[in-house]
């Protein structure tokens, strides 16, 4: 499928009030200046601009890094990851003409931070239907963050055997790492506060694709909670 315009936005966190950062985001609109909001309504206005076809560019880049495709894997970090990764994979088969194996791995059961998430955490399934044995396999994730879920995707893919190498393909990184994980391939970088949500939206989940930082001022009130009066 045709890539889709990404569009980075910001908006407000339920509950909190809305800022930005003029290194955050850039606008081509000129009804928005770099780094600033809109207000109409009341509401904050979300003001994107078109990106390049990051699906192709990091496409590109993974072919030329590995010019032997028949040893390439790419398998996609659930969920949102496998989707990215089934489109980089038809970027490279359209491009080059070559099917590479195409996989998803679930990471819930290998995450540190398991016996905090609840006592019935939800386990998708890991669909690899093939050897990754002396493979170059691409791990794909839609947001690269403090490093512990591309931890826990490398600790589940050994599992299935003994790649030759394993590369990180990410559409967004946003810093903050806690761990010492780097991607080979972003698709962006986008600076944000560590308290700050990324919101990844993707056509095939989510019926557009558009990434989201959700930007937040702590202490602040929501706005659907006005200040109370004393009686």
């Amino acid at each position: 499928m045709p890539d889709a315009a990404l569009i980075v936005s910001t908006r407000r966190r339920p509950g909190r009030a809305i800022y930005t950062r003029p290194s955050a985001i850039t606008f081509n609109d000129r009804s928005c200046e770099a780094g600033k909001e809109r207000e109409e309504d009341g509401h904050a206005a979300r003001c994107g601009r078109r990106p390049p076809r990051h699906r192709a560019r990091i496409a590109h880049e993974i072919v030329e890094r590995d010019r032997e495709l028949s040893a390439l894997a790419i398998i996609g970090i659930r969920a949102r990851g496998d989707t990215l990764a089934a489109r980089i994979r038809d970027a490279i088969r359209s491009h080059e003409g070559v099917a590479i194996p195409l996989g998803a791995i679930d990471i819930t059961l290998y995450r540190d931070d398991l016996t905090r998430i609840g006592y019935a955490p939800v386990v998708r399934e890991s669909e690899i239907p093939f050897s990754i044995d002396d493979r170059v396999v691409v791990l794909v994730d839609d947001v690269l963050f403090t490093g512990r879920t591309v931890r826990a995707a490398m600790d589940a893919l050994v599992d299935y055997g003994r790649p030759r190498a394993i590369r990180l393909a990410v559409l967004v990184d946003r810093g903050h790492r806690e761990l010492p994980i780097r991607a080979d391939f972003v698709g962006k970088n986008v600076p944000t506060a560590a308290a700050d949500e990324v919101r990844v939206h993707l056509a095939e989940v989510d019926g557009r694709d558009e990434v989201e930082v959700v930007a937040a001022v702590p202490g602040a009130l929501p706005p659907e909670s006005p200040p109370k009066v004393p009686a």
